[in-house]
């Protein structure tokens, strides 16, 4: 099995590794780095659990393959170290069983950074790309709403 070596820059840091040209970005976060943040859910991008930040875009880690993040900025659940939306997401109970927690925490840090006014319709239309099983979506929007708040409002 041919493996070549790359180097991914993950939470800040660059990282060597060796993959297969197959090897999704998804495994070799989990598998070859410990970053088990993303997880595996569908393994065919409906799901949003994998969910990471590419340069700056919300990115479902099993549809990207890790040779296509070589050179790119890369962003888990791992690296974002307290942002405002893990914050909210605590205070407003926007997780139950917690799978789906990260995917979600990592489209929302999306939304908010690009779109710091988001409308309903944005927050929804960003939410469908990401499946929790356990409960609506009433406290992660109230979660996304708080933070884009108290940014706009400088708190």
């Amino acid at each position: 099995m041919y493996k070549r070596e790359i180097t991914l820059h993950i939470n800040g840091d660059d990282r060597d590794v060796y993959v297969r040209n197959a090897d999704t970005l998804l495994y070799v976060l989990r598998e070859e780095f410990g970053l088990t943040g993303a997880k595996p859910g569908c393994l065919n991008g409906d799901c949003g659990a994998c969910t990471v930040d590419v340069d700056g875009d919300s990115m479902k880690a099993c549809l990207m393959l890790a040779v296509e993040a070589s050179g790119k900025s890369v962003t888990t659940v791992e690296g974002l170290k307290n942002a405002a939306i893990q914050t909210e997401f605590i205070e407003k109970f926007a997780f139950q069983c917690g799978y789906c927690t990260p995917g979600f925490i990592m489209n929302c840090n999306s939304l908010i950074q690009k779109y710091p006014d988001a409308d309903d319709k944005v927050i929804k239309d960003y939410l469908e790309s990401n499946i929790c099983r356990c409960t609506g979506y009433q406290e992660i929007e109230q979660a996304i709403k708080s933070v884009l708040l108290k940014d706009s409002s400088g708190a």
